[in-house]
């Protein structure tokens, strides 16, 4: 998998005249070569449902005269770029128009995603209704005659469906329609029926040829769902509504799969679809940077003018940023990740399998993530089936209700002296009752009271002593072998009509309602779901008192830094070249209008020290790759260097004996 990728868009009305009439091979060629990219994904087919090439299987947009996908496979090839092929698999606006019973129906028989045909947009289609036939032959057609690097189909998943043809293939099978299970259930087997049929399909005519399937998120604890493709692409455009904590959560999930993956942003300001739209080079560099310290390829999103010229400007800015990762490739290849915790995934251990619309922010695992990545925690994020026992801390974030299965395998950690942290309902039962896991304490229900406050028993980094407000549900517990680093304090009463105080909240009445932080054999528990109420509110109380947490039980972290709160840090090992490669990054995203993060200024820091504990002795430390060495200190088997300008990324190498 290559290291600089563009995924280039094309969805073109029919309405628009002389398609591709400036496409030049010499001008894509040259644009290519501006931008230092070296895969570019191009299309044959485009949510408007036209071919962009000749065809059988399909019709070739009305207003093109010429084999423009052909034409790009030639160019690209010839400079050594290659062109994995879109395909639009879930929309075919032309399709919908002439099939409207093959679409995606609610249970109210709306459309998704524009609910009804007096709306411009797109409508998905169902793929347990003939159009799957149509897709499968347009896809052979694709692979057959070109020499295609790949297939990306886009738009797909499991959903759920009450199309005519799902109601009747659930009645025929002796099902209810109107039980949801039952539904959610044919909508996994019909997402697994079609990429079994585009995994037959393609290999019957070139075996092994790679193919993604883009929902737009990776599913956490969906490993069934995460190998039906032979490779993943993270799509998380920081300024497209994923905002940039996103693609760190996603990421560290990716990476534990044992699998090629890239991080897919886009070049435009806001998301898809925005023509005339640019975000700050240094952007850019900070999101390609932000990808291969997670050990991550790069893919950046274009859309090509209708009359087939490439953008200058858009190809400098991505060029920007793709000249320096071209530098710093040798130390991005076959890494794996250095952690000290492992964050089980809120998502990964959900109950209910049906696909919703990521979250993405304002959840327990995107709280969690941003106080790792600003307490510089070296950290993973894992399911249940991955290896904990590498790891020194597993987190259990707010809600994870522990099953039986789940028990043993916590149980089977602490045996062997692992630490966990949980959070809020965490550790309990299925029934709810009880807690499933010793964590020091007994359960006796939920605190009525919300929100309330947290006392600590130490001190805050930052903060005098004090009762926290925290906005977020709390249980209230009791000690039994445990020892209580804060305690609980309740209001006076809840806001209600007949009894409310001041604007917002009752304050607290300075009573001790009892722990509500303990510390235990097995790790610490804390009484409020705290990292979704950081994702919401991002008080500071909260992180400092997770992050005492966490460094209480990380009583031999492999890193620590002076790198400010805003920067992020890695720690990847290439097994192969015996050394580790530090990665330091740092910018401020900033608000831009309703809601946007961008990144413009790049400040740089001065004299950032890190300190690391590894399990080989270092023989040599280098930054990369500018190829400087750095003088290291060595004492108590510990390595430290001072990184002396951190401009956007800088890398540390580290060779081992």
């Amino acid at each position: 998998m290559r290291f600089r990728q563009v995924h280039l868009d094309f969805h073109t009305s029919e309405a628009i005249p002389h398609i591709g009439r400036q496409f030049s091979k010499q001008q894509f060629q040259d644009m290519l070569k501006k931008g230092s990219v070296d895969s570019i994904t191009i299309f044959s087919k485009c949510h408007h449902g036209w071919a962009y090439h000749p065809t059988e299987a399909n019709e070739i947009h009305p207003e093109l005269e010429f084999d423009l996908l052909g034409a790009m496979i030639e160019a690209a090839h010839e400079i050594d770029v290659k062109t994995p092929v879109y395909i639009s698999a879930g929309l075919d606006e032309k399709l919908t128009r002439r099939h409207p019973e093959w679409l995606i129906r609610d249970i109210n028989d709306n459309t998704n995603w524009v609910d009804g045909f007096m709306k411009p947009g797109y409508h998905q289609f169902c793929l347990n209704t003939p159009y799957l036939d149509i897709l499968i032959r347009q896809i052979e057609e694709v692979v057959r005659n070109y020499d295609a690097d790949g297939i990306f189909l886009d738009i797909v998943g499991v959903r759920q469906c009450y199309c005519h043809t799902c109601v009747q293939t659930l009645r025929d099978a002796g099902q209810d329609p109107r039980n949801k299970e039952a539904v959610i259930a044919l909508g996994e087997r019909t997402y697994a029926n079609y990429a079994s049929r585009v995994r037959e399909a393609i290999d019957a005519i070139k075996p092994g040829l790679p193919v993604f399937h883009n929902g737009g998120h990776i599913r956490r604890g969906r490993r069934d769902l995460a190998g039906m493709n032979s490779h993943l692409e993270l799509e998380s455009l920081p300024t497209g509504g994923w905002g940039y904590d996103h693609f760190p959560l996603s990421a560290r999930y990716a990476q534990g799969l044992g699998m090629n993956y890239l991080g897919m942003t886009g070049k435009f300001h806001t998301t898809w679809g925005e023509f005339g739209g640019y975000k700050h080079p240094n952007a850019l560099r900070y999101e390609t940077s932000l990808s291969i310290a997670n050990g991550a390829r790069c893919s950046i999103g274009d859309q090509l003018h209708p009359e087939g010229l490439m953008d200058p400007a858009t190809y400098e800015l991505i060029g920007a940023a793709y000249r320096e990762v071209a530098e710093k490739e040798a130390w991005c290849k076959d890494v794996r990740s250095v952690a000290d915790v492992a964050l089980l995934s809120v998502e990964a251990v959900a109950s209910q399998k049906e696909e919703k619309r990521e979250d993405r922010s304002g959840t327990s695992d995107a709280g969690a993530v941003r106080m790792l990545l600003e307490g510089k925690i070296l950290f993973d994020v894992v399911d249940t089936e991955n290896d904990w026992t590498k790891y020194k801390v597993v987190i259990l974030p707010d809600q994870v209700v522990v099953n039986p299965q789940l028990a043993a395998k916590l149980n089977d950690y602490f045996a062997q002296g692992g630490k966990v942290l949980a959070t809020g309902r965490s550790g309990l039962n299925e029934a709810g009752d009880g807690f499933a896991i010793d964590l020091g304490v007994a359960w006796e229900g939920e605190n009525p009271y919300k929100p309330s406050f947290f006392r600590p028993h130490f001190e805050l980094a930052s903060l005098q002593n004090a009762a926290f407000v925290f906005y977020s549900d709390g249980q209230q517990v009791q000690l039994t072998d445990g020892t209580s680093l804060g305690h609980r304090e309740n209001p006076y009463f809840n806001r209600d009509v007949f009894t409310f105080c001041s604007h917002q909240h009752t304050p607290s009445a300075q009573q001790d309602n009892g722990p509500g932080m303990v510390e235990s054999r097995n790790g610490i528990y804390f009484a409020w779901n705290v990292f979704a109420d950081y994702a919401g509110k991002g008080s500071l109380a909260l992180k400092e008192s997770v992050l005492f947490a966490l460094n209480r039980l990380l009583t031999d972290k492999t890193l620590s830094t002076t790198l400010p709160a805003q920067g992020i840090v890695t720690l990847m090992e290439q097994p192969s070249e015996r050394r580790y490669v530090n990665h330091l990054l740092y910018a401020t995203p900033v608000k831009r209008g309703s809601g946007v993060e961008v990144i413009e200024d790049i400040v740089p820091l001065y004299d950032v020290r890190v300190t690391l504990k590894l399990d080989k002795p270092v023989k040599r430390a280098y930054l990369a790759p500018q190829m400087e060495e750095l003088p290291i200190d060595e004492a108590n088997g510990s390595v430290s260097y001072t990184v002396p300008k951190l401009e956007c990324h800088q890398m540390v190498v580290l060779e081992t004996l």
